[in-house]
């Protein structure tokens, strides 16, 4: 498990360099001004929980999760982590670049407790989850970007962590390694594992998270259901807000210029794989606009994006329009999806992309199917099967 209690992190900042030398002499005055990293972070991870933390870059979740792993010292509270932890944090950490990868493989492995038998073990598991063949036996100096993430997350992952603290390691990995760890996550997750990790794909974050942190300026804005954490995080991202978003019941957030005031889907709520699916939003605008914007987004139940589209995109304007006026925009479309349960975000925005109003996950609906297909869209693939005709031949040389 992890426990946080009243942490919190300064730095403090010199205007000039000398400045930090002149301090240090006896009876000088500070010459520096504090620079609160974190204030008052505090939050358990029970045994076994996938923990995320969400906000926009500079607000301390790096720091955090340095300090956690025992990197970095606090300034103030306590860290107690209970169980042999495994950290994925700044790329190259932890490694030594004149060293080979096998030798940096035993060199983290041993650091973390495991023998050397227990890591002659793991290493056909690390070798073949890195996927760098020969260059395993090469210096990691001479490794590219991915090769380095891809080694260091399979000697963290296989070296059967309990805790395991990861810092955007998918951000620099390609298409197919990303879906590998990700199955490697819920591998983990199954396992036990407790987690804490940052990640701005907040997809990736409702797929695996059981709680989030929502982190601003060092301190926690919210700290509870995932959902309603990437709310508020959104909410701050669109609203272009510094200030610390505030508590509200609903999902909406905007500046308020227009306001959806009705979201239905017709024919119902549950519809056949490939019927028409329409999705009709009543938009009050408060102001006066040239240009406005209607979107949707769908997610499926794990809060991955499927599909989503808007007016402009679409090449359908909405404006202008008048203050007081009530616009109705429907959207129409083949829903050709898998059988699952889905969500239906609605949103109207400026032409800059700014938000008025925006509904997260306002309705649900179902999609049914005769097919149990995998993945979340029916493509309608087209099958043809072609049997070649042998002919034996019977003749012989004479």
């Amino acid at each position: 498990m992890v426990s946080v209690l009243n942490l919190s992190k300064v730095y403090p900042l010199y205007a000039r360099p000398v400045d930090r030398l002149v301090e240090s002499l006896p009876f000088a005055a500070p010459r520096h001004t504090d620079f609160a990293a974190l204030t008052d972070i505090s939050f358990d991870v029970a045994n076994g929980e996938m923990m995320a933390l969400v906000g926009p870059n500079g607000c301390g979740k790096s720091t955090l999760l340095q300090i956690v792993a025992g990197i970095l010292p606090p300034t103030r509270g306590l860290v107690r982590v209970q169980g042999r932890v495994a950290a994925l944090l700044e790329l190259g950490a932890g490694f030594n670049p004149e060293f080979t990868g096998r030798e940096n493989v035993f060199l983290n492995a041993e650091l973390l407790g495991l023998s050397r038998p227990a890591i002659q073990r793991a290493l056909p598991e690390i070798a073949a989850f890195a996927e760098i063949g020969a260059f395993l036996d090469r210096p990691v100096k001479e490794y590219s970007t991915g090769m380095y993430v891809r080694l260091a997350f399979a000697t963290a992952i296989h070296v059967e962590p309990e805790v395991l603290i990861v810092d955007e390691v998918l951000a620099v990995g390609d298409a197919r390694f990303a879906n590998r760890c990700v199955r490697k996550f819920d591998e983990l997750k199954q396992r036990g594992v407790t987690m804490l990790f940052v990640s701005h794909d907040l997809g990736l974050v409702k797929r695996l998270a059981d709680r989030a942190i929502f982190l601003l300026n060092g301190r926690v804005q919210y700290a509870g259901e995932t959902k309603e954490a990437i709310n508020r995080y959104v909410a701050h991202v669109h609203t272009d807000d510094a200030e610390p978003t505030p508590a509200v019941e609903s999902a909406g957030h905007g500046d308020g210029e227009s306001r959806i005031t009705d979201v239905r889907l017709l024919p119902a709520d549950k519809v056949a794989s490939g019927d028409r699916l329409s999705v009709e939003a009543t938009i009050r605008f408060h102001t006066a606009q040239v240009a406005p914007i209607c979107g949707l987004l769908i997610r499926n139940r794990q809060g991955i994006d499927v599909y989503g589209t808007n007016t402009r995109v679409e090449g359908a304007s909405l404006g202008p329009v008048e203050a007081g006026e009530t616009v109705l925009v429907r959207f129409s479309f083949p829903a050709q999806l898998a059988r699952g349960e889905y969500t239906l975000t609605v949103a109207t925005q400026h032409p800059n992309g700014a938000s008025q109003d925006w509904l997260d996950d306002v309705l649900g609906f179902t999609i049914t199917h005769t097919k149990d297909l995998a993945g979340v869209a029916d493509l309608a693939a087209n099958i043809e099967v072609f049997t070649h005709a042998r002919t034996r031949n019977s003749s012989r040389s004479a």
